[in-house]
């Protein structure tokens, strides 16, 4: 469950950064929007490396089948 609400929000944190990237033009004293949104969109960028590297890391695991159950051989 942690994994998932991790891959939402990197992918909020891209989409947000991408839209203070490329769409918004106002300008505001100290803050630069742009850089801003590449910050936003490089921290998404790695929770959502990080959050599918420890998704990979679950789903790995060792299967192993049921044991066959045969009937003993009444004439041995």
């Amino acid at each position: 469950m942690k994994c998932r609400m991790g891959i939402g929000m990197s992918i909020f944190l891209i989409a947000v950064g991408a839209i203070l990237r490329f769409a918004v033009t106002a300008t505001v004293s100290g803050i630069e929007i742009t850089t801003v949104g590449t910050i936003l969109m490089i921290v998404g960028i790695v929770g959502l490396l990080i959050s599918l590297f420890f998704l990979a890391q679950t789903r790995r695991g060792v299967v192993v089948a049921d044991p066959v159950v045969r009937e003993r051989d009444p004439y041995v």
